[in-house]
Parts: structure tokens; sequence; C-alpha cells
């Protein structure tokens, strides 16, 4: 049995493994269906504390999973398919297969990518249509794209796909964005990129790839088609707290509610990170709220003569 059990392995995961490591609770990171999470589709960070100069995703994820492994933090490849938080120990299944039992346990699955809901989306998913430029973008070198949202990821991925494409227009169903100020002037003071505001895609055109997008005007009802190689679909996220519901107190959103710190509606189960978060949900937000979870966890576990 496990003293501590760690869903997901981005910031925050990490971050409580390296402070559950560094008390000797020994514990046990399951990676999850994208090891290292969000982060390791992203380019250059530039906000993480600690570092003059940007660091790649990747490889600041890969620095903190080191740091975690050098203190005796254990990994497993795979994803959770099934919790029993109703019973201590706490039951969780890996894959359909692996049986773990542990003391404690500390969420940080994160959140998944919003998409726009059409049918041509899914079809075109992986031809043409992305949620990741810094995946994808490489393969529409001198193309004509869309980003589709107003926030801060959308900025980012428009930008980034200035290094590639011809043009990048960013279609918003608002007049505004929501994007951070800084986000907004570097997007549109970029000369690649364009903007249609109170418009949405009404559908992703092509087969076998894409090839445009119809789209409506909000305010006039008026439909036309642009001419696109690539659609990146930026609307925000989704938390992953699917095998959750019936288990845990979540909010209107899906999100895990947390009370006074990490702690969440069943004692000796802690959420950091995106899965608890939808109002910062910055890699050192996310890393703050994995250091508090494992602290709370390590507290509980004494509190229960651990």
């Amino acid at each position: 049995m496990r003293n501590v059990v760690i869903i997901g392995s981005g910031p925050a995961g990490l971050t409580a493994a390296i402070y559950a490591s560094r008390a000797n609770l020994w514990p046990l990171v399951i990676e999850g269906i994208q090891a290292g999470g969000q982060l390791t589709t992203t380019t250059e960070v530039e906000n993480y504390p600690g570092f003059r100069h940007a660091i790649m995703g990747p490889e600041l994820m890969s620095e903190m999973r080191a740091q975690a492994e050098r203190f005796g933090t254990e990994f497993l490849a795979g994803n959770v398919s099934a919790v029993d938080l109703k019973t201590t120990p706490f039951k969780l299944v890996v894959e359909g297969v692996e049986i773990v039992e542990t003391k404690t346990l500390i969420i940080a699955s994160g959140a998944s990518s919003k998409m726009l809901g059409i049918p041509s989306e899914r079809r075109l998913l992986g031809h043409g249509v992305s949620t990741c430029a810094t995946c994808d973008g490489f393969f529409f070198k001198g193309k004509d794209l869309v980003v589709v949202g107003g926030g801060d990821t959308a900025m980012e991925e428009a930008i980034f796909l200035t290094k590639f494409a011809s043009h990048v227009t960013v279609i918003h169903r608002r007049e505004t964005l929501r994007a951070s100020d800084i986000m907004q002037d570097r997007a549109k003071m970029h000369p690649k990129i364009s903007f249609l505001w109170n418009t949405v895609v009404q559908e992703i055109l092509g087969n076998p790839i894409v090839t445009g997008v119809r789209l409506m005007n909000l305010q006039t009802g008026s439909a036309s088609v642009l001419p696109s190689a690539g659609v990146f679909v930026a609307i925000g996220h989704s938390p992953n707290t699917g095998l959750f519901k019936d288990q845990l107190s979540l909010d209107e959103g899906g999100y895990i509610l947390t009370f006074g710190g990490s702690k969440t509606s069943v004692p000796g189960v802690f959420a950091a990170g995106d899965v608890q978060d939808h109002v910062y949900r910055q890699a050192i937000t996310a890393a703050g709220s994995g250091c508090m979870a494992a602290i709370d966890c390590e507290r509980y576990l004494e509190s229960v003569g651990h």
C-alpha cells in the first residue's frame, strides 16, 4: 500500500511529488495520458520564475520530473481508469488492469482542450484541425491558417503559427478579447495576424484535409467562406474530473471544490492545479497548489497516525 498516489504529471503533480518525496512519503505518480501535462505542448515559457531567458515547456517539465525522481518519486506510465474513494485505503485502477491502493490521494489530472462541437471538427482532427500549434504548426509552412478563440492560449497559438504560416486569422465570437493586455498587443501588432470579430465557425470544410471554414457573423447573420489550410481550436479547457463526479464535490464547471487549501470533500483526498483552478490556470499557480497539496497530505497522514 502507498502513502500517497498522485494522479497527473504536470507542474502541480510534479511539485507535489517533489515535496512529498522530500517528506519521505515515497509518492507514486501516475503520469496520465499526456505525461508532463499541457506544458509539453508549449514552446517558450517566459513567466516561470527562475529563468532569466525563456525555457521550452518540455524542457521545464523534464527538469521537474528529474528533480522529483532524484528525491525518490516513483512513476507509473498509464491512465487511471477507475477510482474508489468511498472506503480507505483508496483504490485506483490503472489502464483497466493494475490496482493501486493508497492511504492518501492527490489529484492533479489537469484539464483538456475544449472543441467546437461540430461534426467536421472530429472528422478532420489530425487532417488540418489541431488543438496544438507547437505540435502541428511545422506542417503548415507558407499556408493561410485560422485560430479560433479569444484568450491567452489563442493569442499564443496565433503568434507561434506566424513562424510558419503566410497569414493567421483569429476568429472570435465577441468584439473584445479575453486575453491579457500584453498578449493582445503582441497579436494585434503582428503583421501576419488579422481578426474577425463577432464571428463563429459553422463548419470546417475539406475532405480528406481542411480547405477552409464556413463562418457566420453573429451581428448580421451573414455567411461567408474563408479558405484555410488549417484550423487551430483554442477556446479553453475542461477539467479532467470524469472519474470523480459521484465521489467528490465539484462546481458547476466540473472543477474539484477545495476547502482550506487543497482539501476536497473526502478526507485524505487533495486536489491541485488546473483540475481545481479555472481562474489563474498558470504553471506557477499549479506548482504552488501542488506544494500545498503535498503539505496538506503530509499533515493529514500525521494526524491519522502515519
